[in-house]
């Protein structure tokens, strides 16, 4: 392909090898302003704003924006109160859940020293129970001690008794005859009479 033959492109127009556009600009003259009614651009626009402006306030827009201002602030305020209220009362809650949380510790602390003071007052009087077991114990063991040797001492002066009549009876078969018999046994009778 040569030089004049190349592919084109096809946004672009057609070349023709004679063809020469020439584009002339009027550097020396104005170019005149549209005009609607006799008024340009700008000035149109101007007064289409003013227009809207009129008819939003003949139509009572700006009173309608400050009513619907108020009535948000309103509502904000009744938010803002409310807000305040329950701040208000949840203190409120919060000082009294910390009384109480300082109350049922006072409690607990006197729970705890009763608590104490009865543990004491329990291990002293079973102290004292025991002292008084103990002594009682020993009382006992000492009356039974002293019972047995009693009864040991009885028996032993009954067996000496026993033994001693025994042998006082051996002496006496040994000693005595008939005639010292005799003279005995009138001696008790009157001494029996006597009596």
């Amino acid at each position: 392909m040569s030089e004049s033959q190349q592919p084109q492109d096809p946004g672009q127009p057609a070349e023709h090898p004679g063809a020469v556009a020439s584009v002339q600009h009027d550097a020396g003259g104005a170019h005149a302003e549209p005009t609607a009614f006799g008024l340009t651009a700008p000035a149109f626009i101007a007064l289409a704003i003013l227009a809207v402006f009129a008819i939003l306030i003949w139509k009572k827009v700006p009173g309608a924006v400050a009513r619907a201002l108020d009535s948000k602030i309103a509502l904000i305020r009744d938010q803002l109160a409310e807000a305040e209220t329950l701040r208000k009362e949840a203190e409120a809650l919060k000082a009294e859940y910390e009384a109480k949380s300082a109350s049922s510790d006072k409690d607990r602390e006197a729970l705890l020293e009763r608590a104490r003071h009865e543990a004491d007052e329990i291990v002293a009087k079973a102290k004292v129970d025991a002292e008084a077991l103990i002594e009682r114990r020993t009382r006992m063991a000492e009356d039974k001690i002293a019972a047995e040797e009693r009864q040991a001492i009885e028996e032993l002066r009954a067996a000496a008794a026993t033994a001693a009549t025994r042998a006082a009876a051996r002496l006496i078969a040994e000693r005595h005859d008939a005639k010292t018999d005799e003279k005995l046994v009138d001696q008790a009778i009157k001494e029996i009479a006597s009596r």
